[in-house]
């Protein structure tokens, strides 16, 4: 639960550049499309740690403001995987946030275990604690 409205956890989303701040593993972003984060626009970046950090790209595969949005996160040669965030407001000020991610190709598709589900599940609490900060500082949309 983050203590902002949809809008005010979208516009953290909308902004391709703020990624590195909060998704975990993200060392930086390179580049953004300018129609981010429209159905298949792009957002550049460098993940894992330097000087094994890996340059790829993720696309939007879906966008639905400000409720959801779908995208492919590119981690080559590792793989890829299917990152959905799902926001529902819940009271005036306050919405739940789902996030939910699977691997779609490439080796980590097939190295599925409880070691690696535990750790997925905390690296995605960690990036949501992190978009939580960053959103309850926002100024609302108007």
């Amino acid at each position: 639960m983050i203590e902002a409205p949809p809008e005010q956890i979208w516009a953290v989303l909308a902004d391709g550049w703020t990624y590195s701040d909060w998704v975990v593993g993200t060392a930086h972003v390179r580049d953004v499309d300018e129609a981010w984060p429209r159905v298949g626009s792009q957002l550049h970046h460098r993940a894992g740690p330097w000087p094994f950090s890996l340059q790829d790209s993720s696309t939007v595969l879906g966008c639905e403001p400000p409720h959801k949005l779908i995208i492919r996160a590119g981690l080559w040669p590792a793989g890829e995987a299917i990152v959905v965030f799902t926001l529902e407001q819940v009271g005036e000020r306050s919405t739940r946030v789902r996030l939910g991610e699977d691997f779609a190709a490439g080796p980590l598709r097939w190295v599925r275990n409880k070691v690696n589900d535990l750790v997925l599940h905390q690296r995605n609490n960690e990036t949501l604690d992190r978009l939580s900060d960053i959103a309850r500082r926002q100024k609302s949309p108007e």
